[in-house]
């Protein structure tokens, strides 16, 4: 969990006066100003002016690009292994990955909370900020608002980002074959079991991280590789069972999964044993499965287990040629189930 105790830098909106958000704020006057000039600014600042317009001119250099938007609502806001600021950096570059692009320039919009800790804003943007320069992109344009307090529960955050395809393949599950080899690339839960142990106070006797991770590193070897990769598809809300239904529905096909293939830690087993919950529905984020031709799996495998965040990437199973759009577990006695999406979420406010 990152220290919310004194920052690496000076937060440089005066706490003393503002120690809390307040609606003015997001009033578009002179403390809106301040927060964005002292705060936002230096946080992101990079050696072109930048968020100083309504939005940003950008140059894809006539190539294709990908664009992706998404909002973060988890709770808590920090949690074992990460921030939501953290979290909304690495989703957005992360579902941009699963395009096959190489991620380029993100927006951020805050929706704050008037009450909420002028200091805990700073953690998160300074999270941000650094996770920003990580993952070598650009944060070109945002936007702040302010609601009443209760009625924004801290912090609310949407980004937007755009990547660059430098190959021609189309990689989604439109481009699924019957044969292709199903690669996961890491153990399952991790984040849906830290995020929940901190959010209830269970009391679970483990130091359990989230597996939140930038995915474009694992993605850009398989392609620079030269690997046909036909789909890719990271594992958050609903976890592998959730991608691997709405990937064979929209595809048609059958994917069928070893269950004895699939990793998961002890401490993220035993905590779903106690709660009732399963393993394959739990939340990632800093995992994904990737689909390929079999005779070239031995290679992605290699590469993915070359990155730090795919160390203990597994082949998990296959795609069938079967046209009925199902996922199948098969269980090492040979049994086989067909997995659905649940009714509801196991765990909301997860992302």
């Amino acid at each position: 969990m990152k220290s919310r105790e004194p920052f690496a830098l000076a937060c440089p909106v005066p706490l003393s006066q503002y120690e809390r958000v307040v609606l003015a704020h997001g009033g578009g006057g002179r403390l809106m100003h301040q927060l964005i000039e002292g705060m936002f600014r230096p946080a992101f600042a990079t050696a072109e002016p930048a968020l100083q317009h309504d939005g940003a001119i950008l140059d894809p250099v006539g190539r294709r690009v990908a664009f992706t938007t998404d909002s973060y609502v988890v709770q808590p806001l920090f949690f074992p292994g990460g921030d939501i600021g953290r979290l909304a950096v690495l989703g957005t570059v992360n579902d941009l990955a699963m395009c096959g692009a190489r991620p380029r320039w993100l927006s951020c919009s805050l929706i704050l909370e008037e009450g909420f800790p002028m200091a805990d804003l700073w953690t998160i943007v300074q999270s941000m900020a650094e996770t920003v320069r990580e993952v070598d992109v650009r944060l070109v344009t945002g936007d702040t608002k302010v609601v009443n307090r209760g009625k924004g529960d801290g912090v609310f955050i949407n980004t937007a980002g755009v990547g660059i395809l430098e190959h021609d393949l189309v990689i989604g599950p439109q481009s699924l074959r019957p044969g292709d080899a199903c690669l996961l690339s890491g153990d399952l839960g991790r984040h849906g079991v830290a995020v929940l142990n901190a959010r209830e106070d269970l009391g679970l006797q483990t130091d359990l991280q989230s597996d939140l991770a930038s995915l474009v590193p694992p993605v850009l070897r398989l392609l620079e590789a030269g690997l046909e990769i036909h789909c890719l598809r990271d594992l958050t809300r609903g976890g592998l069972a959730a991608a691997l239904v709405e990937l064979a529905s929209s595809s048609g096909l059958e994917i069928s999964i070893q269950e004895a293939a699939v990793p998961v830690r002890e401490e993220v087993r035993s905590a779903c044993e106690l709660l009732g919950l399963d393993p394959l529905l739990m939340a990632n984020e800093g995992r994904f499965v990737a689909f390929l031709p079999p005779s070239q799996a031995a290679r992605a495998l290699e590469i993915l287990r070359a990155e730090e965040v795919g160390r203990d990437a597994v082949l998990v199973g296959k795609v069938g040629a079967e046209k009925n759009g199902t996922v199948v577990v098969e269980s090492p006695l040979g049994g086989r189930r067909i997995v659905d999406l649940p009714a509801g979420e196991q765990l909301p406010r997860i992302c």
